[in-house]
Parts: structure tokens; C-alpha cells; sequence
């Protein structure tokens, strides 16, 4: 069966049923198996060389080289709610990864931030970012890395507002 790829799908003359489906040719398809490609890898790697979760190494990674941060700022930093995080961060604290404390300005807020093991799980964590970052990118030259992100900073900026009018359209 004969198939170009268009922009709404696979452009196909009659229906095929070995043929893949239409929405896995779309761009937004596509992208989101490379994201989901590029996250499983992340996850293996992390908890190889880090033993972090998912849930982990995003805390980890969001709280970095940062002055300590409360549980709230850094649940919107890794867009989950607090009550999501909380087993993630006993865990860490457990580990002393993660140390807690109390915000001298509001004893009620509870600040977090990494240990000296904890910052060396976040170095570990950004420099198999950089290795797996680089391997992804080595074919492009400079012009083309250039392009693509602004096109990936496009594409974004559309899908924000396509999120909104979702939300919009409740």
C-alpha cells in the first residue's frame, strides 16, 4: 500500500489494516514517542547510576545547586502537587538525600534542599543529561540545532495555547 506522509496523517489512497494508523504518522505523535523514548532512558539511567525513581531524580534535578526551596514552589517546579511529592521526599530525606527544614520567615512553610550526597546525585544526574543531550544532537550542525529549537520552542508555545483552550472548554 502506498502512503506519503502529510500533515494531517498518512495520506493513503484505500484503508490498509497493515498499515500503521493514521495518528501515529502526525507530528504530535511523533514527538510524543520521542519524549516517551527519551524519558524511559532518562529513568533507567538515573536509577543506574543515581538509584533514583522518576519521581526522585525530577526532585533532585529541580531542586539542583538552588538556595532550599519550599515543598510548594517545588512541586509547581516539577508540576505535581504536593501530596504527590511527599512520599518522594520522605524517601529522599530517609536516604539524606534531601534535608528539610523550617523557613525562618514562616515556621509554618517547610523549606528543602540537597544534602552533600544529594548534590552529588543532582551532578550525577546533569552530567548523564549532557552525554545523553550530546549523543542526540551529534549529527546536527550548529545551524540546524539552532532551527530546531526554535522550531521546538514554537511548537511549544502552540500546544501552551491549545492546552488553555482545552482547559477553557470544560
Amino acid at each position: 500500500m502506498n502512503q506519503t506522509p502529510g500533515r494531517d496523517g498518512w495520506v493513503t489512497p484505500e484503508a490498509d489494516r497493515s498499515e500503521p494508523a493514521p495518528i501515529t504518522a502526525m507530528l504530535s505523535s511523533r514527538l510524543m514517542v520521542l519524549a516517551n523514548l527519551l524519558r524511559r532512558g532518562a529513568i533507567l539511567r538515573y536509577k543506574r547510576i543515581a538509584g533514583l525513581s522518576s519521581v526522585e531524580f525530577g526532585l533532585v534535578a529541580s531542586l539542583g545547586r538552588r538556595p532550599p526551596m519550599s515543598v510548594a514552589r517545588l512541586a509547581e517546579a516539577v508540576g505535581q502537587d504536593k501530596g504527590q511529592i511527599s512520599r518522594a521526599l520522605a524517601e529522599l530525606v530517609s536516604r539524606k538525600l534531601i534535608a528539610k527544614s523550617a523557613n525562618p520567615k514562616d515556621s509554618r512553610e517547610v523549606l528543602v534542599s540537597l544534602t552533600d550526597a544529594g548534590l552529588a546525585a543532582h551532578d550525577a544526574i546533569v552530567e548523564g543529561a549532557q552525554e545523553r543531550n550530546r549523543r542526540l544532537l551529534k549529527d546536527l550542525s550548529e545551524a540546524e540545532f539552532d532551527a530546531l529549537l526554535r522550531q521546538v520552542d514554537e511548537l511549544t508555545a502552540i500546544a501552551a495555547e491549545m492546552l488553555e483552550a482545552e482547559k477553557n472548554s470544560r
